[in-house]
């Protein structure tokens, strides 16, 4: 299992749960099985999010593996410069 810490506006989605906890090995799967368990996570999911895995920000790297140690953090994707 990997604990997933939801980022502030992502918490409603999942019962206002600040940390999650799914079967995954990528972050692929992560998004897929939230989406699963959470469905009001789907929207957000789809509209774009961002992942930080051992304080490294990634946003679509599908494959990045994540071993159940690993500091997952789950953040909307944002845009700006």
């Amino acid at each position: 299992m990997v604990a997933v810490t939801l980022w502030g506006s992502l918490r409603p989605f999942a019962d206002g749960q600040t940390v999650v906890e799914v079967e995954a090995r990528t972050f692929k799967e992560v998004l897929d099985r939230l989406a699963e368990a959470y469905p009001g996570l789907r929207p957000q999911i789809e509209r774009g999010v961002s992942m930080a895995l051992d304080g490294k920000i990634y946003r679509e790297a599908w494959f990045a593996e994540i071993r159940p140690e690993s500091e997952v953090v789950l953040m909307p994707y944002m845009t700006g410069g």
